[in-house]
Parts: structure tokens; C-alpha cells; sequence
């Protein structure tokens, strides 16, 4: 048997051995819009009930300035079939197109330039008739200071060309997020318009401890939580979120005010993204979700935490990505460094105290989480020296690496995720 991962651009075939019992955890089939531009111009005119808002036109008019601001280049989102219907709109409402900025939500993450920026936009014309702009977290004059969240006292700075604009749209993509429970909506704002110090504080050892801060679970997750402070803090904002199947097709998009309309979606991809099995296994396959996701190693670990609640204990979870760019930032490659001199319960202790984390530590801290669970084997492009700071076993033949795992293990069960992180799988319990 041979089963097809998300790897890179694509995708890599991997051969199981015969005597491998194998379960395919696969969202289901999910709907495609037929027509996708059209289902964006509805959304723009028409939002549903639940979200909370009237149209985009309608909200526009009078307005003297807008800002839209859209996921870096490491989230699949379809900017190409949404930006021009909404600059559009705002334009017609009578909003200034010079007034109009595209702001990248970087985060910490490296801003998007030249052909790759061309790439994310994915649509010429909104890069000749509007300002593309890339947030950048470190540059203190471009934030705005709002104080304190009322419930953790987190620090609030937030992009100015955001906070002081008349209309302020979040797009972007609802899927699993290991940390934000769902990805999309006010998390495009917190962390990726916020300030580095913003980002550290709700990123530090505590929040990231917090049992609630998991895949598919907005309940009493810290991150959540101060998210929606921190939208509250600006005076709201609107949204247009999307969610995509395993094709990269449009399936869902909608817009409105910037909770209700990421609830909306919430409950959409809700009903795909997580995957009940009945056990947990001793060996797991699995994948950084491709390109752009598995560009670095440093996504790479949403991967191997997506995977973690249906490996044994002390099992083999097997993970194949690109790592086309290398492990990430230089930041996180220190926070690596510490990770494999000090080893995993070292690391944490040093850490443990620190009210901000130091900058991408908190992708070093959750990786922890799958390293403690098994063992982590990872196949990918890194060179030999990267391969040192990953802190995990390097394969460079996955057929005998499944194989070894079958082999050290009386059960010949195998879970197989080929869309890795975008695909939550659980263990449902048995009813007696």
C-alpha cells in the first residue's frame, strides 16, 4: 500500500510495509463553492444573520480610510479571489483608494517581499491600485498603546494604520491552530498586528502550559480570551474568513463582525477538522500540511502536536516536511540550541519564570509537548547542520523507519494524517 502526503509543492508517496494494519485519518469529503468569486461578492453584500453586521458596502459609507489586513505567506489563503471584490466595494462606498492599505500580518514572522509578496497577493491589480504594506512588530512608532487586557494584563500595542483606520477588515483562514484553538478572524490581529511585546507576553511559558491552549478549543483558552479583549480594545472590527479543503478549494466564506463571523466558521470547519478513531497507535505518520506551511521547521511542529492525542505513549510519530527555508528565524534557532543542550525539561525551566518569552521559544516549548509523548522522526530537506538544532530523530528512508516502528511493537496498527495539522484527530471513547 502506498499512501500520498502533503509535502512541499508536490507531495510525497510513501510505500507501507503489507503487514501494516493501516487507518487513514482524512477529514471528511468536504462541499466546494462552485463559484467562488460569486460566493464572495454575496458574503461582501449579504452577511448571514448570525454575523452581526450589514453589508461591506453599507458599513463603507462615509468612511475616510480603510485597512485589510491579510495572513503572511505561511497560510494558504485565497487573497486572489477576495481582495479586488473588497477594495472594490470600499471604493464604490466612497472610501478613498489611496486610503486603502493592505496590511501583512506578519506577526513576528519575516516580512513578504518582491515575487513572494506577488505570490500572497496573488492578484496584480491590487498591488497597482492600493498600498501593500508588511507589519513589522519591532518597530515601536507603528504601534499604538492601549494599555492592559482587564483579565491578564497582557500589554496591548496594536498597528496604528489598523487601530486608526475608519473600516478594519481581518481575513484570513479558520483551520486548527495549536495554540489558538482555531486559526482566522481576531487572531489575525493578536499576534499578527500586535507588537513584540504584545506577542511575548501571550506567547510566555504560562499561556502556552495552559491545558486549554489546544487544537480545536476556544473554551477557556487563554490565547482566545485575550484575543477577543484585545479586539474590544480597538472598537471591533469585521472579518472575512475562509475555509478551504484538502485541494485548497473554497468551501466556506462569509464576513461580518469579527467574533460572530469567526464562530460562523468555527462551527463550519468543526464538523470536518476533527477526526474521531478508536484507539490510540503505536505508530503515526504524519505531515506538516506542504507548502507554504512546511517552509521551515518552525511550523513544522504544529504538525507533530496535531498528531500527539492518538500516539501511545512512547510511540513513533513519523512527520515529513520540506523545510525548504530552514528551521525558521535565527531567534528560534537559539531557542533550539537551548533545546538540545539543556534537553526538554531543561529547556522548560528556563523559560518557566520569564513574563516575556523570548521571541519563537514558544514553538520550542510546544514541541515539547510531542517529544514527551514518543518519539519524533522527521524526514526532510534540512541540511546536516540544521539537523542538529531540530532536537528529533533524522530519517532519510521512511519505509525502514516505518518499518523499525512496526518492528519494536507488538501492534501493527498504523494512523496515517496526510494533511497533517489541518486534520485533528481523537480517540473517541467506546460506549460499553
Amino acid at each position: 500500500m502506498q499512501v500520498s502526503l502533503l509535502y512541499g509543492r508536490n507531495g510525497i508517496a510513501v510505500p507501507l510495509p503489507r503487514d501494516a494494519d493501516v487507518t487513514l485519518i482524512a477529514k471528511p469529503e468536504m462541499p466546494r463553492l462552485v463559484d467562488p468569486v460569486a460566493a464572495v461578492r454575496r458574503a461582501l453584500q449579504s452577511p448571514g444573520e448570525s454575523s452581526g453586521a450589514a453589508g461591506l458596502h453599507e458599513i463603507a459609507a462615509g468612511a475616510k480610510s480603510a485597512c485589510i489586513a491579510i495572513c503572511d505567506i505561511t497560510r494558504p489563503v485565497p487573497n486572489h479571489l477576495f481582495l479586488r471584490p473588497m477594495i472594490e466595494t470600499l471604493v464604490s462606498a466612497g472610501v478613498p483608494q489611496d486610503q486603502i492599505t493592505v496590511l501583512v500580518a506578519t506577526g513576528l514572522h519575516r516580512p513578504n517581499l518582491g515575487d513572494e509578496l506577488a505570490e500572497l497577493i496573488g492578484d496584480p491589480w491590487v498591488l497597482r491600485h492600493v498600498n501593500v504594506v508588511n507589519h513589522d512588530a519591532l518597530c515601536d512608532e507603528d504601534h499604538i498603546d492601549l494599555g492592559r487586557t482587564p483579565t491578564r494584563q497582557t500589554p496591548v500595542k496594536i498597528d496604528r494604520r489598523f487601530v486608526q483606520a475608519d473600516v478594519r477588515i481581518a481575513t484570513g483562514l479558520v483551520e486548527p491552530h495549536f495554540m489558538a484553538g482555531y486559526s482566522g478572524g481576531r487572531k489575525v490581529i493578536a499576534p499578527g498586528l500586535a507588537h513584540a511585546e504584545t506577542i511575548r507576553t501571550f506567547h510566555n511559558h504560562r499561556f502556552m502550559s495552559d491545558d486549554a491552549a489546544a487544537n480545536c478549543n476556544l473554551h477557556r483558552n487563554p490565547l482566545h480570551e485575550e484575543q477577543l479583549e484585545i479586539v474590544k480594545m480597538i472598537g471591533g472590527a469585521y472579518a472575512l474568513n475562509t475555509v478551504i479543503d484538502d485541494q485548497r478549494n473554497l468551501s466556506m466564506v462569509n464576513f461580518g463582525e469579527i467574533t460572530a463571523s469567526h464562530q460562523d466558521a468555527v462551527s463550519f470547519i468543526g464538523q470536518y477538522c476533527r477526526v474521531p478513531v478508536p484507539q490510540r497507535f503505536p505508530t503515526v505518520i504524519t505531515s506538516a500540511a506542504g507548502y507554504p506551511l512546511d517552509k521551515t521547521y518552525y511550523q513544522t511542529v504544529k504538525g507533530m502536536v496535531g498528531a500527539i492525542d492518538i500516539l501511545e505513549p512512547g510511540g513513533n510519530l513519523i512527520i515529513v516536511s520540506e523545510c525548504s527555508e530552514g528551521l525558521g528565524s535565527d531567534d528560534y534557532a537559539a531557542a533550539q540550541a537551548t533545546l538540545t543542550r539543556l534537553g526538554s525539561q531543561g529547556f522548560l525551566q528556563s523559560i518557566r519564570h520569564q513574563p516575556f518569552a523570548e521571541i519563537d521559544a514558544w514553538q520550542t516549548q510546544m514541541q515539547t509537548k510531542a517529544t514527551e509523548q514518543g518519539t519524533v522522526h522527521l524526514y526532510s530537506s534540512l541540511s546536516p547542520s540544521l539537523q542538529a538544532l531540530t532536537g528529533v530523530s533524522i530519517v532519510d528512508d521512511l519505509q525502514a523507519t516505518i518499518q523499525a516502528s512496526l518492528d519494536a511493537s507488538a501492534c501493527k496498527s498504523v494512523a496515517v494524517i496526510p494533511e497533517g495539522p489541518y486534520v485533528i484527530p481523537f480517540v473517541q471513547a467506546q460506549v460499553a
